[in-house]
């Protein structure tokens, strides 16, 4: 996926976990393997050249469509899985992976966990007793610098995501337009349960821009958001404060 993963385990029984981290990291590069729009051997670059139809692929393609079809309606159009009129669920892909990978090692045992992809987390559990797992959002205009600290207290599952211009510059695409979004953004953070969705929304506000971006994370339950302008200006939803530290 053009990035790098971390996994962070705790607990469990270390046989149980081991064997767990090997099925998490064999289930990751199975989907660069099918999702990979930089492959043309991928199933999702087949199916967008006509070569196959999402019956004759991995069924985990109909599901990550059926996600993103979902992300679209929710978020207004503001979020797609086409370009160019083809399927490309890169958008959503990422975080779905992720949040996957979290969820099978929890299952394995594990008490808490970590899985960071490319900055996108999912937590679930704990570290270890009275001490959550907490996370660093990094500052688009200050490199080295942080812009906030996500604390996971009190949850057993939190996700962060963020998107914006810092790390790759202009890749994130208005869907009416087929170009780069024109925003007065360089990154949204949000914080949600599942990281599945906490990355679409992220993306989709970013596209959306401060004003709008605001007001629609403000209306999405259980989602709580940190956007940044270029004129460095800190915009955070209503109950963001709950969740630094």
């Amino acid at each position: 996926m053009g990035t790098v993963f971390s996994l962070d385990v705790r607990g469990g029984e270390p046989d149980a976990v081991r064997a767990a981290v090997r099925d998490a990291v064999a289930g990751l590069h199975r989907v660069d393997e099918v999702f990979s729009m930089y492959r043309d051997d991928s199933q999702i670059s087949r199916l967008a050249r006509g070569e196959l139809s999402v019956a004759e692929c991995d069924p985990e393609v109909a599901e990550v469509l059926e996600l993103a079809a979902e992300a679209e309606r929710v978020s207004g159009g503001w979020f797609s899985a086409r370009y160019r009129g083809r399927p490309d669920p890169t958008g959503i892909v990422k975080g779905w992976a992720t949040e996957r990978a979290a969820r099978r090692l929890a299952a394995a045992g594990a008490s808490g966990v970590s899985v960071n992809g490319g900055g996108d987390v999912q937590l679930l559990g704990a570290p270890g007793a009275g001490r959550p797992w907490r996370v660093g959002v990094s500052d688009p205009l200050r490199p080295g610098g942080l812009a906030a600290v996500v604390s996971a207290a009190g949850a057993d599952e939190v996700a962060v995501a963020t998107s914006g211009t810092a790390e790759r510059g202009d890749h994130i695409v208005d869907p009416r337009t087929g170009r780069p979004a024109v925003t007065d953004l360089v990154a949204v953070t949000v914080v949600a349960p599942r990281l599945t969705w906490a990355d679409c929304w992220a993306t989709a506000a970013f596209a959306m821009g401060s004003r709008e971006g605001l007001r629609w994370l403000e209306s999405l339950p259980g989602v709580e958001g940190l956007l940044i302008t270029a004129g460095d200006e800190v915009r955070c939803t209503g109950g963001l404060a709950g969740w630094l530290g």
